[in-house]
């Protein structure tokens, strides 16, 4: 195993590999992973050398002969573009290496996508993950009313957006399909202020037929929980870091991309409280039981790496980044299978603290507080999984024995 210190870089990229091997220290590559990646830029720059070639032509047909040169001289290993991204990304940066010229919209449903997700973006302020649900719902739209290429929407009416509502919709869920109304009221909205429909056709979006508080939550039970946060082996990194994204989303019912958003300012660890930044772009204090606070205070001091983000969980291994909302679902699913238990997502770990607290006394106020619901109502539905307290306002079938 070489030290990255001992790779020698000859060629174009020679006055550039002592900060390569700095860039990938600070990114938490291994000095083996450091290495491999140092060897690369070597054999990279012998090539550029060997070609005649200097730094600033090493593009994209570049890199894809150099791979080809790499595949044929018979290396078994960094063969793809991929192998090539921490060298590139460095070198680009510098503005050493030319970045890649962005592809534009090739068609008339790609501009116009472009111009809605400006709009969502700028105008409307809305979050990320918003903007990129209404743009999967605009897709669906636009490819929908495509003929060769171009898009027909100056003629739009009602029965063309009801026809797409009911065959989209068929097969989907209640929630789901009102995911799709829901971003099809927003485009339609954009398209007629844009001036790319004649008449606004919002109101011709039908609603969904759905009620709420009709099912019960799905939850984890206390012995699953309990099997979840067993399956972490805390003695190794990876072990930490998910048993305390599992200990935060079980205990204190944060959603995943809350987890995810947790930055180390956030901990208030002498008032034993910590900042969620929810949804609406609200901030709440909630208090840091003794449990939760050691749980992630071990993943901090004897997992988490050395890194310029500030997001508490980050990922294990380099190049060292926060983790997304999709991540920490990631780790929930991870510790089902590991547990045996039935695959379920981080959601379903906030109904199951909603459901303890229930159970050890606390009130729906007091759950919905904790959860941080902006009504009562969105709370209410908890109230029917305590079914022994329901028994005690029941009232005998009429006719039977007392």
């Amino acid at each position: 195993m070489s030290r990255p210190s001992q790779v020698r870089v000859t060629g174009p990229l020679a006055e550039y590999a002592v900060g390569f091997r700095q860039e990938l220290a600070r990114r938490g590559y291994t000095p083996n992973s450091a290495s491999n990646q140092l060897q690369l830029m070597a054999h990279t720059s012998r090539w550029l050398g060997s070609a005649g070639l200097g730094a600033a032509e090493l593009g994209l047909g570049r890199v894809e002969e150099f791979l080809a040169h790499r595949r044929e001289a018979g290396y078994t290993l960094w063969l793809s573009a991929k192998a090539m991204v921490p060298m590139l990304g460095y070198l680009r940066g510098l503005g050493v290496v030319p970045t890649p010229a962005t592809v534009g919209p090739a068609t008339e449903a790609e501009e116009l996508q472009e111009r809605y997700r400006a709009y969502l973006v700028h105008e409307r302020a809305l979050a990320a993950a918003t903007v990129v649900s209404y743009l999967h719902v605009a897709r669906l739209f636009l490819s929908s009313r495509a003929i060769d290429s171009e898009l027909c929407l100056e003629g739009l009416n009602a029965a063309e957006v009801n026809e797409f509502v009911l065959a989209e919709c068929a097969p989907r869920s209640v929630g789901s399909a009102k995911y799709v109304v829901c971003g099809l009221r927003s485009l339609l909205r954009y398209l007629y202020v844009a001036g790319d429909t004649r008449v606004p056709l919002e109101a011709a979006v039908p609603r969904v037929a759905g009620w709420r508080l009709t099912g019960l939550p799905i939850t984890f039970g206390r012995a699953e929980v309990s099997r979840l946060l067993a399956s972490c082996d805390r003695r190794t990194t990876f072990g930490r870091r998910d048993y305390a994204v599992l200990t935060l989303l079980s205990r204190l019912g944060l959603r995943a991309g809350e987890v995810a958003a947790l930055s180390l300012d956030d901990f208030d660890w002498r008032a034993g409280e910590l900042v969620v930044r929810g949804k609406g772009r609200g901030e709440e204090r909630l208090p840091l039981p003794a449990d939760v606070g050691e749980a992630v205070a071990g993943w901090l001091r004897r997992g988490r790496p050395r890194c310029e983000f500030a997001t508490v969980f980050t990922r294990v291994r380099a190049p060292h980044g926060p983790l997304t909302g999709a991540a920490v679902s990631a780790v929930v699913r991870a510790a089902c299978a590991r547990s045996g238990l039935p695959e379920l997502n981080a959601h379903r770990l906030r109904h199951s603290a909603a459901t303890e607290m229930l159970r050890a006394g606390a009130s729906l106020r007091e759950v919905g507080q904790v959860l941080r619901h902006a009504s009562v109502v969105t709370t209410s539905i908890y109230a029917k999984v305590d079914r022994d307290r329901l028994r005690s306002l029941a009232l005998p079938w009429p006719g039977a024995a007392s």
